[in-house]
């Protein structure tokens, strides 16, 4: 197999542009336009690498040479390099530092027909280094030599030049539309992907490799990695989105210096997006790493984690599109009142803050996720909040739609909601019993009209002197009504009639 390099060009590059690297005839595109700096760990690479066979590395003699973009000449032609397996020992840490060089190339994929030779080169070589990697962390000696620390910082420059980049405008962007559906609408599918899902193959490989030390690793994927890695969340490619939260997850459980700046730099999008923007397309990425790392949270739980409740996790229930992100919120949420179950309070006044008026789907979404809380609420803290909450309770029973009714009843079939209502029934019956009344007496769906008797007979059930005496409460209530209504009626009469004698009235 012959040994192939990348040539350079003699040429230098017109004027114009200094990182335009399309001109005079090249093919393969550089992304310049990064997201974030290039984290500082992957600056300068080591210089055993830096010789002219390279892959385009940039030369040491220039410490100011921008490092936001593959410092690729204009004219060159990429030739394959020889596989890791054929060379020696000796010379394979060098290798595999001239192949993540090559791979900093970044090919235009808008045109399948542009680039093909170099694309599949690319591809290869990439290929090659996941095996490669993989190789290091199950320990097998097929490639001999392990990653040194000059190997692990080419590498991760060759993975931040390709992934971090300038995201594509969203579809709201494109249309101009408020509210996109992410349920409607087709995801969109970055056409760079084949080259990316390897590249992040190989981030996760090295991340959790097991030859991978965190004391060394940490040079490289520093905050500033990090906080990139972040801010790709909002691509709108399901497939890269996945990848990233596996990533960070792995970072998060590996680097425990990190720890504390992972949760700042989420709660930072988080805020950005509840309180200013309502769009961003990785929340429920963000909430499934949350709720493993919220599982593994100490009891007594730290300050901190309970402002990270009060102040980002209770207020994102606001956002319109909370149903797209619900379910990994609900289970944050409760993770929370499992851990610290004196929580409760706050996260029930916090629902019923953020209680939907006119959105119906929403209100569902909100009793199944107060029933889960409920389900962990002890005592003491469901009677801080039980008359704010049935009294919302009560007029969701009245609901015009039946399935906030229905689903309003469904919390009698939990026993420990039913063990809570009862050990506080003087003060909860009073409130509801009005609602079921009303229900029984005129609502229009036979289902909510079937469950409310159930409900009505279980109240009767617990405690009948006390039912009775609602009932009795009620009948007076209405007996006073229709009393006032009477004299409103009259009160209206005599209005009438002094106006059509003309005279004055004289109360």
């Amino acid at each position: 197999m012959l040994n192939k390099i990348m040539k350079l060009g003699q040429k230098k590059s017109g004027r114009g542009d200094p990182n335009d690297v399309t001109s005079q005839g090249s093919n393969v595109t550089v992304n310049h336009a990064s997201r974030n700096p290039m984290p500082s760990s992957a600056a300068n690479i080591p210089k055993s690498a830096s010789s002219d066979s390279l892959a385009g590395g940039p030369s040491q003699s220039n410490p100011n040479q921008s490092t936001n973009s593959a410092p690729v000449p204009a004219n060159y032609t990429i030739e394959v390099l020889p596989s890791l397996k054929e060379v020696s020992a000796v010379d394979r840490p060098n290798l595999f530092i001239r192949k993540t060089w090559l791979c900093c190339c970044i090919c235009d994929f808008t045109d399948t027909l542009k680039v093909v030779r170099e694309k599949e080169i690319k591809r290869q070589t990439l290929v090659e280094l996941v095996e490669f990697i993989q190789s290091q962390g199950q320990g097998k000696a097929e490639h001999g030599s392990k990653l040194n620390e000059s190997m692990q910082e080419a590498l991760v420059r060759m993975v931040s030049i390709n992934i971090f980049r300038t995201l594509p405008p969203g579809a709201h962007e494109n249309t101009g539309s408020q509210v996109v559906d992410p349920e409607e609408d087709e995801p969109y599918m970055d056409p760079y992907w084949p080259h990316l899902q390897i590249v992040y193959e190989i981030l996760l490989r090295y991340v959790v490799s097991n030859e991978t030390l965190t004391k060394i690793a940490k040079r490289f994927i520093d905050h500033t990695f990090v906080l990139s890695l972040v801010d790709l969340f909002d691509t709108e490619d399901p497939r890269e989105r996945e990848y990233l939260k596996t990533i960070l997850h792995r970072i998060y459980g590996k680097f425990m210096v990190h720890r504390p700046f992972i949760r700042m730099a989420i709660n930072n999008v988080l805020y950005r997006f509840i309180f200013e923007t309502e769009r961003h397309s990785g929340v429920c990425e963000f909430l499934e790493i949350l709720g493993s790392i919220i599982n593994g949270f100490a009891v007594p739980m730290k300050e901190e984690h309970k402002l990270f409740l009060s102040r980002a996790l209770i207020p994102l229930h606001k956002v319109k599109s909370v149903s797209s992100y619900h379910q990994h919120l609900c289970y944050c949420i409760t993770q929370f009142v499992e851990k610290d179950y004196k929580l409760a309070d706050l996260v029930i006044k916090g629902l019923l803050k953020y209680w939907p008026v006119t959105n119906c789907s929403k209100e569902v979404l909100f009793l199944g996720e107060l029933e889960e809380v409920l389900d962990s609420t002890q005592p003491e803290e469901f009677q801080r909040c039980m008359v704010p909450l049935f009294r919302q309770i009560a007029r969701c029973l009245n609901s015009s739609h039946f399935q906030v009714a229905e689903r309003t009843l469904f919390l009698w079939n939990n026993e420990h909601i039913v063990g809570l209502i009862a050990e506080n029934k003087n003060i909860i019956f009073p409130i509801i019993f009005e609602a079921l009344e009303k229900n029984m007496q005129g609502h229009w769906n036979q289902a909510v009209h079937g469950l409310t008797g159930n409900v009505r007979r279980m109240f009767q059930e617990i405690d009948g002197e006390l039912f009775e005496e609602c009932q009795q409460r009620l009948s007076e209530k209405e007996a006073r009504a229709e009393e006032l209504e009477e004299q409103r009626g009259l009160v209206w009469k005599r209005l009438e009639a002094v106006a059509q004698a003309g005279g004055v009235m004289v109360n």
